[in-house]
């Protein structure tokens, strides 16, 4: 005879429910990623904490949870359908993790954990159950660094956008105000938009949260487009706003304005302004369409119940064998994480800059040093600013080495191309000239650049000096930054700028001829500074 009252059951298992065997599975594959990705995470927490424009990201793997549970009925009641796109990806992601310790750039290792998550979801419950909450596994992105490189380059945008929109507002007041770069004069004051005030403080957070909020909006698709795109320019013109009342404030009520608890609560105010722009923004644009929804009403923030998930009928679970081809892919590559673990970035032995030599030939330098906040924001450990004569020249040569034992951490070196014309020059002329030809310097090639600010001139020689190799090119450099970490487990570099002064109707011949001497006088002993540098091939010859 049949046991009917056992038909039930084996009803549910055939449907998949929530069998043991893959709850364990999650339970391992979820424990390895954590293993694995450990070292990543808590350099990514560091950028958090120590970087005000990511600190929001302690929020986002919490949003991400809701969203996936918000999704969590219709999920357990789809059916599962096996596509081993999901595998694919984690061996992908895999692939990245170990590039990412081999090269010690946390960014590879970043990304390459969010791709993992993806894979692991497929795995799990298919490529349609992925379809289903892919928000949840998108909205993780925010919580990552941007890669250094990029950070820099748009910092650099947004304070010039900044400071030209911010000083139109000034002007709006009648006041009198001078712009040169990212630097406003306003006759007895100057205010310089350093990084912290390029906007990128209220854009990642705004960003992550028109997101969020178009995400869950009840309306039209282009609306939600709107409403996610919006966060840029209202960051912007709301950032620039905020220099602008800096500015009028400081122009009437002096440079204590600018600084301190003003300057604070005026960023949480912009902020928040920012937000009410939003608002607005879904409100108007429902009453375009002709609607009068009550905003709450706008936003799904409806979650379901612990009964609503009890009463839901699962579907047919058939991505069993997905999902442990993932967690073996996984088991796999913890042996890898153990030999990695004792993998350490070796620093070079090197001397300080502070021992570099102000007197040399006929040479006579003067140290400078660069302000606090400029440091905190370059963050490298060991630099030289300063201005070396001829005894026989009035114009000096301005010599300024940057160089960092590590880039593995976020540490990028800024590239003089988008830092110059902060200070309000023009970039009038770049080559790539070979000091080969000009001084005999084999494996010596440096950017020539000549720069201008009204009647004023200046030449610039600058490279990148990266582990042996002389490089002129910023990307570039940022391959080899990632190849060197895979084979030499180095990834210190520095940044060699030369400048002097063009004085009008000079030859600019006479420039080259000052920088090219200081180059014969000095690149030879800089091997001494920069470990592997070409200077020693040169000195060699």
């Amino acid at each position: 005879m049949v046991d009917t009252k056992a038909q039930p059951a084996a009803e549910h298992d055939r449907a998949g429910g929530h069998p043991l065997f893959i709850v364990v599975l999650i339970l391992i594959s979820l424990s390895l990623l954590g293993v694995l990705f450990w070292q990543g995470f808590v350099q990514m927490e560091s950028r958090w904490s120590g970087k005000e424009e990511y600190s929001h990201g302690y929020m986002i793997p919490i949003v991400a949870l809701f969203l996936l549970y918000q999704k969590l009925p219709k999920l357990l009641a789809l059916n599962w359908q096996a596509n081993w796109l999901g595998p694919i990806l984690m061996f992908g992601a895999l692939v990245g993790w170990v590039l990412g310790e081999l090269s010690s750039l946390f960014i590879i290792i970043h990304y390459s954990f969010l791709l993992a998550l993806a894979g692991l979801g497929i795995s799990l419950f298919g490529f349609r159950g992925f379809r289903l909450t892919w928000a949840a596994f998108f909205y993780l992105v925010f919580m990552v660094p941007l890669p250094t490189f990029i950070y820099n380059g748009l910092s650099q945008e947004l304070q010039f956008i900044s400071t030209e929109i911010g000083v139109a507002v000034i002007r709006l007041m009648d006041i009198s105000v001078f712009v040169s770069g990212n630097v406003i004069d306003l006759g007895s004051y100057q205010l310089q938009v350093v990084e912290a005030c390029s906007g990128l403080t209220y854009l990642f957070p705004l960003m992550s949260f028109g997101f969020l909020i178009a995400y869950v909006y009840r309306g039209p698709n282009w609306h939600k487009w709107i409403i996610c795109l919006s966060t840029i320019p209202i960051t912007v013109l709301m950032n620039s706003f905020r220099i602008g009342v800096i500015g009028i404030t400081v122009e009437y009520w002096g440079i204590e304005m600018a600084e301190g608890f003003l300057h604070d609560f005026e960023g949480w105010f912009v902020f928040m302004a920012c937000l009410g722009v939003l608002v607005t923004e879904m409100l108007a644009l429902n009453y375009i369409i002709g609607r009068k929804t009550p905003l709450l009403e706008l936003i799904d923030l409806d979650y379901p119940t612990v009964a609503e998930l009890r009463s839901v009928k699962s579907g047919v679970r058939g991505t069993r064998g997905t999902l442990l081809a993932a967690t073996i892919l996984l088991v796999i590559a913890l042996p890898a994480s153990i030999a990695l673990s004792g993998r350490e970035e070796i620093t070079p032995d090197r001397t300080s800059f502070i021992s570099f030599p102000l007197l040399r030939g006929n040479w006579v330098g003067m140290e400078a040093a660069l302000e606090p906040n400029i440091l905190k924001a370059l963050n490298y450990p060991d630099y030289i600013i300063a201005d070396y004569r001829q005894l026989d020249d009035p114009y000096p040569v301005n010599f300024y080495v940057a160089y960092y034992a590590s880039q593995r951490a976020g540490s990028s070196i800024h590239s003089p191309r988008s830092c110059i014309p902060g200070g309000g020059w023009e970039i009038s002329n770049l080559t790539q000239q070979n000091m080969n030809e000009a001084l005999g310097m084999s494996g010596l090639s440096v950017n020539r650049l000549i720069i201008s600010k009204g009647e004023y001139s200046q030449l610039v020689y600058y490279w990148f000096d990266q582990r042996g190799r002389v490089l002129t090119n910023e990307y570039l450099a940022k391959w080899y930054l990632f190849q060197d970490g895979l084979t030499m487990q180095r990834s210190d570099g520095a940044l060699v700028r030369l400048v002097t002064v063009v004085p009008p109707d000079t030859d600019i011949a006479v420039a080259d001829a000052r920088l090219q001497q200081f180059l014969r006088d000095f690149y030879p002993i800089m091997s001494d500074y920069l470990p592997g540098t070409a200077a020693t091939a040169a000195q060699a010859e």
